[in-house]
């Protein structure tokens, strides 16, 4: 299960649609705070969040993850580059890091990269 966390509803849609199309089942949440109280956390085996969200930013999730023990690869998408953030992401482990807007090519090369090789590409 490939949960995408955006607060942008076009952006969510976009690539769910994207990740289903690569035969993956995908679940959208508007918010941090909604993908941490559904049932879908234990379930995710990649997690694509946006790093500027109100509320919990896509680096708040991270760390929340992290201190509940998670192993979650984490795919980051920002408006907005900032070469601080991206180095804190990874340095906590992000398996990718992409400014919007990106290609699908480039969506799909972290996910086989987060997922392990386990997709890939036609």
């Amino acid at each position: 299960m490939i949960s995408i966390v955006d607060d942008d509803p076009f952006v969510r849609e976009a690539m769910s649609g994207l990740v289903r199309s690569l035969g993956f089942d995908a679940v959208t949440f508007p918010s941090a705070e909604d993908f941490l109280q559904s049932t879908q956390v234990d379930e995710t085996t990649c997690l694509i969040t946006d790093v500027q969200m109100p509320g919990l930013t896509g680096i708040d999730l991270q760390s929340h993850l992290i201190s509940r023990g998670s192993a979650v690869p984490i795919i980051f998408v920002t408006a907005s580059p900032e070469r601080r953030i991206e180095a804190q992401a990874r340095s906590a482990g992000a398996a990718g890091f992409l400014n919007k807007p990106f290609d699908d090519k480039a969506l799909i090369e972290c996910l086989s990269q987060a997922l392990g090789g386990r997709y890939a590409q036609h």
